[in-house]
């Protein structure tokens, strides 16, 4: 049985600080002084470099750790295709094979799976790109109630940006372990291992798999050096280990297809570590929102929690926005989003709540929408209505909600699961929405237009 180096109230401590150098240790002295690998690294450990960007990467973009662990991760049988055929997740094999469609789609809260676990429990939404060219991203929806056995998962595709809707992740990565909450997201970096157990039962939530570099705060701009989600508010594990020589099993998502390999002891046998390259956790609570205070609607960039840019300066392959609580206080303005048609893609999750854009049931926790590239979309009738009539006073909008937004220059094609098979999206989404828009138009002459009567 496996040996903790740690109590129950310790393994779940965090060292603070995103995108800096960490180091943690769970035996004083593992950590070599000096150098990154001895010789004869302390107490017979081995020495592993786990690099997140290539070695001649930009020092101000390169992403490493140094690892101290008892055992290399090389040391497993070989991989073998994993057959998931008797479950229902669906997850993607090979090419990602998508309809690429311009209408606005919008979800119905998607079912629990009490049945499955972490790596059997995603399901394929839509995406774009190429993992094996480090290009685009996918997006899953996760439903799982089985905690994973003596199994480790790591995807060599690309970052998991993980974002709970319901119920506890107790998350056991190399580095250490992460106790993630509804209202908190998670990022597991490209090639890290980690199991998956749910202390508080099913769970239910959305994942962004980015295929094309690493998530990282936005810059700030004007807003100035505060502001948005600071660098202290988010958390990284502590050194935490275990001795196991009983039989595990590594599942690799490479390629957008498992693999399994065998070994003979744990994997989470990280005694010491340093470096920049770590998973990580954020309390959504602690975002800092900007907003105008004087007129006009601001862009949703101005919620960017994290962002993956692309080459183009200012535009992100993928940018994780929220639509916090907050306050609205501008002058003579139409409040909610205005009506737009973006070059971006644009897919909405709700974690709590009511998101204040729409009115009614149609957008509920654990649905979703999307509106694609070019997609018009904005405020449904009620809600441009209400807006429109509303007396301009401050106002707290989003009490007890929480909306998210992935967004992306690229566009983003829908599974066969998500547009059929889940049998979650809405028929009538256009329809219920902005069918019932009427024209309010009043010509300044008393009537003609385009010069009829």
């Amino acid at each position: 049985m496996p040996t903790s180096k740690f109590s129950v109230s310790e393994k779940y401590s965090y060292l603070n600080g995103f995108g800096t150098y960490n180091e943690s240790e769970a035996v004083h002295g593992a950590l070599p002084i000096g150098m990154n690998s001895p010789q004869k690294p302390p107490y017979g450990l081995y020495t592993e470099k786990l690099s997140g960007t290539a070695f001649t990467a930009p020092r101000h973009e390169n992403q490493q750790s140094w690892l101290y662990r008892i055992l290399p991760a090389a040391m497993h049988e070989a991989f073998e295709t994993l057959d998931l055929s008797d479950h229902q997740s669906t997850l993607p094999t090979g090419a990602m094979k998508m309809h690429q469609i311009p209408n606005q789609i919008r979800w119905n809260p998607f079912d629990f799976n009490h049945d499955v676990d972490w790596v059997r429990g995603f399901n394929l939404v839509g995406g774009a790109g190429d993992p094996a060219m480090k290009s685009g991203f996918a997006i899953y929806v996760l439903a799982a109630g089985r905690d994973m056995g003596r199994e480790a998962f790591y995807s060599a595709d690309g970052d998991f940006l993980i974002v709970p809707q319901h119920g506890v992740l107790d998350i056991q990565t190399e580095l250490g372990r992460l106790l993630v909450r509804a209202n908190e997201i998670c990022v597991i970096p490209r090639g890290i291992r980690y199991r998956v157990t749910f202390p508080d039962g099913p769970v239910r939530g959305y994942i962004c798999e980015l295929y094309q570099g690493h998530f990282q705060l936005p810059e700030l701009g004007p807003i100035g050096s505060n502001g948005l989600a600071n660098t202290r508010d988010f958390q990284v594990p502590t050194a935490f280990f275990e001795e196991d020589e009983s039989s595990w099993n590594v599942i690799c998502k490479f390629n957008n297809t498992l693999f399994s390999a065998s070994q003979d002891h744990s994997p989470f046998d990280v005694v010491a570590w340093h470096g920049n390259y770590y998973p990580y956790k954020y309390d959504l609570g602690r975002f800092c929102t900007i907003g105008s205070v004087s007129y006009d609607h601001p862009d949703p960039s101005i919620f960017t929690v994290l962002t993956a840019p692309s080459e183009h300066l200012g535009t992100a392959i993928m940018d994780f926005v929220i639509f916090p609580p907050r306050w609205l206080v501008q002058e003579d303005t139409f409040r909610p989003p205005w009506y737009h048609r973006n070059v971006m893609s644009e897919f909405m999750g709700l974690i709590s709540g009511d998101y204040d854009a729409k009115t009614g049931d149609g957008f509920r926790p654990a649905g979703a929408s999307l509106h694609n590239i070019m997609s018009a979309h904005g405020p449904d009738a009620g809600t441009h209505q209400a807006a429109s009539q509303a007396k301009l006073e401050p106002q707290k909008v989003g009490s007890q909600s929480m909306a998210f937004m992935f967004e992306s220059c690229l566009m983003m094609g829908v599974s066969e699961w998500g547009l059929k098979t889940c049998q979650k999206a809405q028929r009538d989404y256009q329809k219920a929405s902005w069918v019932p828009l009427k024209s309010h138009f009043k010509h300044p002459d008393g009537g003609a237009v385009n010069g009829k009567q």
